[in-house]
Order: structure tokens, then sequence, then C-alpha cells
């Protein structure tokens, strides 16, 4: 091994260096060191680059539009809502949740599933009286199992695919995955479900740890006329415990039903009346059918236009002491209330006859010039924006769903590229308007395209330098010559640890040329080695730091970073024990 070679070895090492003490962003990081590796010669400016031209690289980038445009369309977060409203205990939900969610990550990228699960989860786990950190750690390891089972389930897979691709390869096929990736999913959702809740804490998070007070709101919401909720049970409509929200009573034909028992079937314009807390209340809105209860509907043309603000009533506001029906917000404001908080207190009520007194906090639903008119107005003491909290686009639902099956569909027969079909859903999420193209622009994670891009160089680097052989070399000599299925395991478990420590993208740039230089030193099938590596980037659970889905999860359940550990470290050993038994079965090594 040469000078360039060493080089290598010296920027790698560098890397790894500063991505473990947390110097810069793994993106940042990479980045230095692909331009250190091109100024000093090592790699040529087209070979610098190469990666940012990968189709892994630009299929990462299309498939974060299409899962923003499924999540747009909130079939997944009221399904899941559903399931919850029928578990009985801890075991009961866990099984409820984990295998949707590990289903839908083998198509959809997990992280922006987890963040549109992690308030769910937390609310539901509040509302039944547990502890939401219960839930939260079995959340994100069950999306990652789940990505095992194709090659769009993770970046990380497509990163693999990319470098396939790079070295002339037979390119990996949409399920190729699969035959090592279900058996380890399906362990581990055994081991998520029935073994991990015996090392994960009853924990609370930042905010309850300070006695944070939480504002409970009260809001009318409305059955609309041939809604298939009507003819539901409340429990079969999803109502009943639902996430954060208790149902107070209904009103039906001028008379009261309190309490709700779970079999009340409900009505067409029934008016129920719901409490809580304000980021729960707002995703009643994502239930198809219910509507806010007030004929004072803001103008905005469009759900896009309209905005959900919260504003307290001033002393000096005309408002108070006037009835919500009779301040006529819809054409003094352009606007209407969804909901009203007053003081901890639970105000009762329908909507339009709460009578309004200075500190009641209004949730209001308003045109897209609400904010700038009246954030100085004497009406009101304090007037804010409610982000991410938009109607999902339900009338959309079903076409979201057939353009994602129809992307699926296309490159499993190997019609289309995956990456071409990638491209075309997302368009066709963004022409169907089942995705706004502002909202495409900021669902992309330029720094997970960033890495897996200048990965793909310092991969590049690292088979032309000669570097990568010399560490292939040192990791079957550590075997001692006990074969192929030795080695195989040294490299599924430098790949683990490397991904327990840096970014998992930059884990299989780093092992992917080792992998393949191993396995031609001990006479076996690359590909093998190639899923060995595949594998063990995704199986990395016990830093809580490396991966998204686990920072997350992190704050919001209270973790400390040893809980991560015990729990993820024996899910890493079952891992591991499931792939190298099922991946020379599948891809013999001789």
């Amino acid at each position: 091994m040469g000078f360039d070679g060493w080089l290598t070895l010296a920027v790698l090492v560098l890397m790894v260096f500063a991505m473990a003490r947390e110097l810069a962003g793994p993106d940042l990081i990479v980045m230095a060191g692909l331009f250190t590796l091109a100024a000093t010669g090592v790699l040529t400016p087209s070979e610098t680059f190469s990666g940012f031209a990968n189709p892994a690289m630009a299929t990462v980038g299309a498939l974060f539009v299409v899962s923003a445009g499924l999540r747009e369309t909130g079939l997944l977060e009221t399904g899941v809502i559903r399931l919850f409203g029928r578990a009985k205990g801890e075991t009961s939900a866990l099984v409820r949740m984990c295998p949707p969610l590990a289903g839908f990550s083998a198509f959809l990228n997990n992280a922006p599933i987890v963040a549109m699960m992690t308030p769910v989860v937390i609310e539901w786990a509040r509302r039944t009286g547990r502890s939401p950190s219960r839930f939260l750690i079995p959340l994100s390891y069950a999306t990652i199992l789940g990505s095992l089972l194709t090659v769009i389930g993770t970046s990380v897979n497509l990163t693999v695919a990319g470098l396939i691709h790079e070295n002339g390869m037979v390119e990996m096929g949409f399920f190729e995955l699969l035959p090592v990736g279900l058996p380890v999913c399906l362990v581990g959702l055994l081991y998520v479900v029935f073994l991990a809740p015996r090392w994960i804490p009853a924990r609370q998070d930042l905010g309850e740890q300070l006695g944070e007070r939480r504002r409970e709101y009260t809001a009318t919401m409305r059955v609309q006329p041939g809604s298939g909720l009507a003819g539901q049970t409340v429990e079969e409509a999803g109502l009943r415990q639902l996430p954060g929200l208790f149902l107070v009573e209904i009103e039906r034909d001028g008379r009261r039903i309190t309490p709700v028992a779970p079999d009340e079937v409900l009505a067409e314009n029934d008016a129920l009346v719901f409490a809580g807390v304000v980021s729960t209340i707002v995703d009643l809105q994502r239930f198809p059918g219910l509507v806010p209860d007030s004929e004072e509907v803001p103008s905005a043309a469009s759900s896009e236009e309209r905005r959900l603000i919260e504003a307290v009533v001033s002393r000096s506001s005309p408002l108070r002491g006037q009835s919500i029906r009779d301040a006529n917000f819809r054409a003094t404001f352009d606007a209407a209330v969804v909901a009203v908080h007053r003081n901890g207190e639970r105000v009762g009520g329908k909507i339009g006859e709460i009578m309004l007194r200075p500190g009641d906090t209004l949730l209001l639903q308003t045109g897209a010039s609400f904010l700038r008119t009246h954030r100085n107005s004497p009406d009101f003491y304090l007037v804010s924006e409610i982000g991410g909290h938009q109607a999902p686009r339900t009338e959309k639902a079903a076409i979201a769903i057939a353009i994602l099956g129809a992307m699926v569909v296309v490159a499993a027969v190997g019609l289309l590229e995956i990456s071409i079909a990638a491209f075309i859903a997302a368009g066709a999420l963004i022409g169907t308007r089942c995705i706004s193209g502002r909202q495409a622009r900021q669902s992309v994670e330029w720094n997970v395209l960033i890495v897996i891009a200048a990965g793909l160089g310092i991969a590049l680097a690292m088979e032309k330098s000669g570097a990568a052989g010399e560490v292939a070399g040192l990791l079957v000599g550590s075997t001692g010559g006990l074969g192929p299925l030795a080695t195989l395991a040294v490299v599924y478990a430098a790949t683990v640890l490397l991904s327990e420590f840096l970014h998992h993208n930059a884990a299989v740039a780093i092992m992917f040329p080792i992998s393949i230089q191993a396995a031609a030193q001990v006479g076996a099938d690359p590909r093998a080695f190639i899923m060995a590596i595949a594998m063990g980037a995704n199986c990395a659970f016990a830093n809580p730091v490396t991966y998204q889905t686990h920072m997350i999860v992190y704050g919001p359940g209270g973790y400390r970073f040893n809980d991560f550990v015990r729990v993820g470290l024996p899910l890493d050993l079952v891992c591991a024990a499931v792939a190298l038994t099922v991946i020379p079965w599948i891809w013999p090594l001789t």
C-alpha cells in the first residue's frame, strides 16, 4: 500500500474520531474528508463528485417527498389511533402498534413515521395512565426492523444499492433483502414486544419533570352529513380513549348524552364536545367527516391558505362579555373558533354558547392575513401561529396510496429503475396536490443526502488507494484461518460497531470496499458480505445518537443513554444471530 492508501486511512481515522466525538455534523465531517482526498490528488474531480450523481442519492431525495405526501393524507396516523383505541394493556398496545408500523416502514422513510407517531403515542399513553417511555423505544425499533424488507426501506439500503451500481455488479433487486430481512424483522419484533419491556423504564419527559402545566381546551366538532362516522359506535370510530382527548358529551337533536358510552352510535349532525390539549384538539381535524362546529368559517380559498392561531382575549377587547356566536368572528376577523381554554378549567357547553372573558385563549382557524393584521391588535394580548397542524388532505388519500402502490409495483417487477419510479411518484403526488411544492422541498433532508454522496466518494478512495484491501487483510487474519463464515461474522460485527458510533450511511461507505476485498481473499461470494453490511448497518440499536429515529424519541421519552444500551445491545445480538444464520443459506459463501 502506497502513500495514497496511508493518507486515505489517516483521513478515515480522523473522520471516525470526529464523528464519535461529535465535533461537527456527519455531513460536514464526511464532506471535509472527501475534499481532503480530492485536494491531495487521491481522487480526481470527476471521482470526487461521482457520488452526487449516483442514482441512490437521488432516490433517497425523491422518497423523502413520497413519504411526506403519504403523511399529509393522515391515513397512517388515523389508523394507528384507532388501533390504540382498542388496546387493553401495554403488550396489547405494542402488538397493535409495532407490526403495522414495521410494514409501513418497508415502503416509507422511517424518520417521518416516527416523528408523526411520537405525539400520538405520548398522548395515548398519558390518557390511559401509562408512561410514554414504555412505547417510544419500541416505536423506533419497530420502524427500523420494518425497513429491512425492501431496498427503499431506508437510506442505508439505498446506499448499499448505490455502491453496488458504482462497482458494476448486478443491481440490487427491490425485494433482494427480504429473505434475510423478514426473519430478522419477525424475531426482532418478538423481542421488542415481549422481552424489551422488561428493561424499558417508566420515565417522564423533561416537561413533566419540571411540573409543566398543560393547557386544556374545550372544542366542539360536528359529524358531517354523509360521513363514514355516522352509524359507527364511538369505539369503532376510534374516538374512545382518543390520544390526549376526552369525549365529554354528544349533543343530538337538542338533548345531551353524557357520559358517552363506547357503544354509543354516532349520527349525522351530532355535536361532539371534547376536552384536551391544543396539539391533540387540532388533530381532530385529521378525522374524515369531523369539522369544527361553527357556522363562521374563514374565507380562505383552500386548506393550504388557512392557519391555526392561538389568541388571548384582552381586557380592552370588545369580545369580552359576548358569546362566540354573537361575536361574529367570520365577519369581524375572517376566523372561526375551534376551541377555548380558560385558566385550566374545562369550559362547559357548546363553543358558540361560551361567554368570552379576558384571558381566555382561543384556538382559531383563520385566513392567511390574520396573523399580520392582528398581531399587535388591542383586542388580543398575544397572537401566535400553531405550526405543523394543517388538516390532512384526506380526500387525496386514495390517490396517494395508488401512487405509492404503482411505484412499488413498477420497481419490483423491473419496469422502471427505482430512482426513476420514485421521481415519477414524487411528481405525481405534487401534481395531484397530495402535497404542495413548498412541503415537498421542506421534506428533503439534505444532510442525509450529503452523507450518502460524500460517503460514496470515500468508498471509491478506499478501493482505489488500496486501503480497503489492507484493512480486509487484517480482518481476514483476525479469524485465524477459520474460514469464510468467521470472516463474514467479523465483517458484520465491524459494521455494527461502526454504525453504533458513526452515521449509519458512513459506516456502509467505509465497510463496503472492505467487505468486497475480504470476500475475495477468502474466495467467497461477495454478495453475502454485501448483505451482511446492509443488515449490520441497519441493526445497530444501542446508541441513540447515531440514528434519526432514536433521536426523535430520546427527549420526549425522558430517556437516558443507558436505556438504549440496555435494550439495544441484546437486540443487536439477536439480529446478528439470525442474519449470520440466514445469509450463508441464501447466498452460499462458496
